[in-house]
């Protein structure tokens, strides 16, 4: 068994001993959105294009409330309204191909470039755990095992997103169970999805609430990285959390004391 306290002074530890290109590495990793709570870029992404999606249907709504209005003025005076009828059909049409178009680039772009990209990154961490890693790491998601990152990854992201259209909490637990896939495949590069999937299950199986509450005890450094604009959470939460995350995957598939 493991105690958050251990996990967190050997991922502090970590960190300190590698300062400026951690932060580099976890500064990248929020760039490319996979460096949240529970992981998963293209469900950041979808999201967050769902939300301006929302502000589209408003404005579109917006138009069609005038546009009635107007077609109504144009029935009163005896005029034809199909016109308008049509316009705002061409709208809708138009908004739903831009917002599908949309979607499918992202989750290209998250599947073929971002995925391994966190694949690297992970690397990065592990490696940094027992002595200092390069920035290169970043890069071995494309130079080793590359179809399978995009293909295990791809799938990891449509599970976690099904799972939370379908309920929430399920979709959290099912990140938190697949929570170390990108860090078996950045330290075994012969894992096929199966396999990861399987092995990830299997090293979370009774740690899924542990994990959370682990996550939880950097909630006091969000909120003062919150006050200090973000800053702090550059400089010290992010790759704090970061090199934790790693070492509590380095104990859970390895044990032994850190």
């Amino acid at each position: 068994m493991w105690s958050r306290k251990e996990i967190k002074e050997k991922g502090r530890r970590s960190f300190k001993n590698n300062f400026w290109k951690t932060i580099l590495i976890s500064l990248l990793l929020i760039i490319i959105g996979a460096g949240g709570l529970f992981g998963g870029g293209t469900f950041r992404f979808i999201a967050e294009l769902d939300d301006s999606s929302g502000q589209t249907v408003e404005q579109m709504t917006s138009v069609d409330d005038n546009l009635q209005f107007e077609e109504q003025e144009i029935i009163d005076t005896d005029k034809p309204g199909n016109i308008s009828g049509f316009l705002v059909l061409v709208i809708a049409v138009g908004a739903v191909l831009f917002f599908v178009l949309a979607c499918s680039v992202v989750m290209a772009l998250t599947a073929l470039i971002i995925n391994p990209i966190e694949v690297g990154i992970r690397r990065f961490f592990i490696r940094n755990l027992n002595g200092k890693a390069q920035i290169s790491e970043i890069g071995s998601g494309f130079d080793m095992n590359y179809k399978e990152n995009v293909k295990t990854l791809f799938f990891r992201d449509l599970y976690i997103l099904l799972w939370t259209c379908l309920l929430v909490i399920p979709g959290i637990v099912k990140a938190y169970e697949y929570r170390m896939i990108p860090y078996l495949l950045a330290e075994d590069t012969t894992l096929t999805a199966k396999e990861a999937f399987f092995q990830s299950r299997q090293l979370m199986k009774g740690q899924k609430w542990n994990a959370f509450v682990l996550d939880l005890s950097f909630l006091g450094w969000n909120m003062l990285s919150i006050f200090t604009l973000g800053i702090l959470g550059i400089l010290f939460v992010n790759p704090y959390r970061n090199m934790t995350n790693a070492a509590l995957y380095e104990r859970l598939r390895y044990g032994g004391s850190l």
